[in-house]
């Protein structure tokens, strides 16, 4: 009887035993699993650091060598072409909030004025053409005001203040233009001052070296480039603005006919 309770109190203590042991060895092995989570965030945390600084460090030397092949094309010509471009930038993004307030929902306006016109007559369609911005409100305004005269007067009228706001709508696009030819001119120019400063220095040094000759050709080479790339940022822009005045020149037209056929409709 005692060696059975022995042996009970053995087996129980056994038990206890192994318990903590297996509870422990699983603390080791979470605490294991959570080290290792934690130096995989770490290192990935790192890892983007690393790319970020990186990407900065690429970021700056791009500007650095952007800022150098400046400096070495002759502040002067490079000067002047860079000029070119912040001007002609300057008009464009002008030219661009212009025509964009400029486009008008022509469908929607001549609506608003039939419905005028039948409610209030040729005052309420002009306040509402007044009240509207862009110039093919203003056209109809311009008819609208010379509807008692005829349509015929209607129609001149039209012709006349479209000529007008086509003046408007392309306004500042011939010194973008300018700004187009004279960028890669003035790269070119600057390519021939620096062939003739490379050839001054042969003649002066009474010898043909490379390291002579290779810094006015490298001043050649970088303005003619830095023009070309201006000449093209800006015809960019100037084909979009094209585009964009042609399509509102088409809107003016097609409404300037809907409105001569609804004046004549309710004549």
């Amino acid at each position: 009887m005692k060696m059975k309770n022995l042996f009970t109190l053995i087996t129980l203590i056994s038990f206890l035993v192994f318990s903590n042991t297996s509870a422990f060895s699983q603390d080791n092995d979470s605490i294991s699993t959570e080290s290792v989570e934690m130096d995989s965030v770490d290192n990935e945390e790192i890892n983007q650091v690393e790319n970020v600084v990186s990407e900065v460090a690429e970021t700056a030397s791009f500007h650095q060598i952007i800022k150098q092949k400046f400096i070495e094309g002759g502040p002067g010509f490079m000067g002047i072409v860079l000029l070119c471009l912040i001007l002609g930038l300057a008009l464009a993004i002008e030219r661009i909030i212009y025509l964009n307030m400029a486009t008008t929902d022509t469908d929607k306006l001549l609506n608003d004025v039939e419905s005028a016109i039948n409610n209030g007559g040729l005052d309420a369609a002009k306040e509402v053409c007044r009240n509207t911005n862009g110039p093919v409100a203003s056209i109809f305004y311009q008819g609208l005001d010379r509807s008692d005269e005829g349509v015929d007067m209607v129609e001149k009228s039209i012709i006349a203040y479209g000529s007008v706001q086509m003046g408007l709508l392309e306004k500042g696009l011939s010194w973008i233009s300018l700004f187009i030819a004279l960028a890669p001119m003035l790269g070119f120019m600057g390519t021939v001052i620096g062939m003739i400063g490379a050839f001054d220095a042969i003649e002066a040094a009474g010898d043909i070296s490379p390291s002579l000759v290779a810094g006015g050709i490298k001043v050649a080479l970088l303005t003619t480039v830095f023009g070309l790339i201006v000449a093209m940022i800006l015809q960019i822009f100037y084909n979009y603005l094209i585009a964009k005045v042609d399509s509102i020149t088409n809107s003016m037209e097609d409404a300037s006919i809907s409105l001569i056929d609804l004046l004549v409709k309710n004549k």
